[in-house]
């Protein structure tokens, strides 16, 4: 886990920043070149990542942050419109909030 980045408080721009990294890995750079990746794009409409991919992207969530963010919890805790509609920039609210 990068100690720095969990005990220091990142704002929007740093997490989006992050978290496109995140999916640059699980998905891969030839894909991501492209793709308009912002803050509002759906996991499954825009960046149409299958279910192992989201599962892939949550656990370099749970590596970055370690016990710090719930991820899988709070995921599991969504019904099925909304992970179908889960967006980027949810995600950096939610992780936002936990720092």
């Amino acid at each position: 886990m990068d100690t720095v980045n969990a005990t220091l408080k990142m704002n929007h721009e740093e997490l989006f920043t992050l978290l496109k990294g995140f999916i640059t890995e699980v998905i891969g750079a030839e894909f991501v070149e492209e793709m308009d990746i912002t803050p509002q794009s759906s996991f499954t409409r825009d960046l149409e990542m299958d279910s192992i991919e989201i599962v892939s992207f949550s656990e370099k969530i749970k590596a970055h942050f370690g016990d710090q963010i719930d991820f899988t919890g709070w995921l599991s805790s969504m019904d099925l419109d909304q992970l179908i509609n889960l967006d980027l920039s949810m995600i950096i609210n939610y992780i936002y909030e936990c720092q």
